[in-house]
């Protein structure tokens, strides 16, 4: 999930000059714009001050069952971890916002699905990850004509594909501030993804950003799970995203009915944020495919695994397999309005061969009877 190259050498040594790496950052942010990142930003590989963030998060087991994230907490601490020599970090933002239907008018159409607006397109580790491996083409291009004979420049590329502090390098480089829904964000909105690359390369680094969330807390009110347990902090374990896409096994019973129609993914902290309304549409890569922008929970519901995997073939959505979609579902058609379709539609799976659905294909069936909540 993420380039490495190293054209070694003596690793990291001093160039003609400062001026030739500021030169080079210059340079970057032009290519990165070439290759249709909004902005492009420099930080120093130190995050020092929020790795107590992350391990209080992690002490306080808020990470949920994303064991991942405290088997690999050190690496987030220790960028060199990742790449010996690294001392700055390239942090790139793509915006992904969708051609698509409405997502408030979706999400008030209990018998529609609702998908996450980032998972609407392409898988965007592939698009993140090819451009900036172009980005970082370049940069070794330009880094060799200056040292033909040091070949100095080491680095690796991270799309969401490895234990990197992403939101912290993009604050601290200036491209995002970290939001109180603890997304990155800009003046622009959030509708984007951020990428990375290490380097072992002494490249001037751009001025960290200010967060500009003042006194609003709509982010907090909107959650419909109280998620966002205070500013800047997420409980995963009581994220509709995390519940829709990291748990593998069952939905709590008392979160099931918050869930609404949405199947995967949540962006309620995203919808309501004021600076989402200078939001533009993303990259074509992330324009809907296959009508899941707005698409019947019953006919999502029939789905073989054999369409699901077809269907969503280059889509994030695949991550989680066809038992989790059709544990989604299962919980949306059990708080869509009760109709003779609805529940024809969840009688077609009472009697699935997976013991994880047909639990949650019983439970809607009887908040339809009216015997369940």
């Amino acid at each position: 999930m993420q380039e490495r190259n190293s054209q070694t050498g003596a690793g990291r040594r001093a160039a003609s000059g400062d001026g030739d790496y500021a030169n080079i950052v210059s340079r970057i942010k032009d290519w990165g714009r070439e290759l249709g990142f909004a902005s492009i930003g420099i930080a120093c590989a130190d995050v020092a001050a929020a790795a107590p963030w992350l391990l209080r998060w992690l002490a306080l087991g808020r990470h949920g069952e994303m064991d991942y994230m405290a088997k690999h907490a050190s690496l987030r601490a220790a960028p060199e971890r990742l790449l010996p020599g690294t001392l700055t970090v390239i942090s790139a933002r793509l915006p992904y916002w969708p051609d698509a239907a409405d997502a408030e008018q979706v999400l008030a159409d209990s018998e529609l699905a609702y998908v996450s607006r980032y998972a609407l397109g392409r898988d965007y580790h592939k698009t993140v990850r090819q451009r900036l491996q172009k980005l970082a083409d370049r940069v070794a291009l330009e880094v060799a004509a200056l040292e033909p004979a040091a070949g100095a420049f080491s680095y690796r590329a991270f799309s969401d594909s490895a234990p990197v502090m992403e939101t912290e390098f993009a604050r601290q480089s200036g491209i995002a501030w970290r939001g109180k829904h603890t997304l990155s964000l800009t003046r622009g909105g959030s509708w984007h993804f951020l990428g990375e690359i290490y380097t072992n390369l002494p490249l001037p680094a751009d001025a960290p950003i200010a967060e500009h969330c003042g006194d609003c807390r709509r982010c907090l009110d909107a959650c419909p799970t109280g998620a966002i347990v205070a500013p800047y902090e997420v409980d995963a374990r009581l994220c509709i995203s995390y519940l829709t896409i990291e748990l593998h096994g069952a939905i709590p019973l008392p979160l099931r009915p918050l869930i609404g129609n949405r199947i995967y993914g949540c962006d309620d902290c995203q919808l309501c944020c004021p600076w989402n309304r200078f939001g533009q549409l993303g990259d074509a890569d992330f324009a809907g495919r296959n009508g899941l922008d707005a698409t019947p929970l019953a006919e999502l519901f029939a789905w073989s695994e054999e369409q699901f995997n077809t269907r969503l073939a280059g889509s994030p959505i695949r991550r989680i397999g066809h038992q989790r979609w059709l544990r989604n579902i299962a919980v949306a058609l059990g708080n869509a309005v009760s109709s003779p379709a609805v529940i024809a539609a969840l009688a077609t799976r009472q009697n699935d061969s997976s013991a994880l659905i047909r639990e949650h294909v019983a439970w809607a069936l009887a908040r339809h009877a009216g015997q369940g909540m």
